[in-house]
């Protein structure tokens, strides 16, 4: 439906592309966020043309290594933090939509910017020492 999410193709959508997502029961059909990723395309875009890229802007959040947290339970994970809502308020800043912080922080948990394992977990460690590399 979004052409392989190449941002260069999804950049140039037209209303009547708008319209035919809309159709597709494939897809969440919500015009705000269909609309959302083109201008987050258009968004990326700009930052890849004006900076060293969309990887070091991000990890430029966290230092550019990945923040090791020593939780004992779930429920000390939080759901934001101070590094999600900056990162929130810049992409916001650089005309991206659906990005509050709660949804950023799932991403840097999600791509390894954020070791948020319980310190009990297997995982911690083995994520702590490729932090490490």
């Amino acid at each position: 439906a979004f052409d392989g999410f190449e941002p260069e193709r999804i950049a140039r959508y037209m209303p009547a592309k708008v319209d035919k997502l809309l159709q597709n029961d494939g897809i969440i059909r919500h015009r705000g966020k269909i609309e959302a990723t083109i201008g987050n395309a258009r968004a990326w875009l700009d930052i890849m043309e004006k900076s060293d890229g969309f990887s070091p802007y991000l990890w430029d959040f966290v230092g550019g290594v990945p923040e090791q947290n020593k939780w004992k339970k779930m429920s000390e994970v939080p759901a934001s933090t101070p590094m999600s809502e900056a990162m929130s308020k810049s992409l916001k800043s650089k005309g991206f939509k659906f990005c509050g912080p709660t949804i950023v922080y799932a991403f840097a948990q999600a791509v390894g910017m954020v070791n948020d394992h319980m310190i009990g977990c297997p995982r911690h460690k083995a994520c702590a020492k490729l932090a490490m590399k």
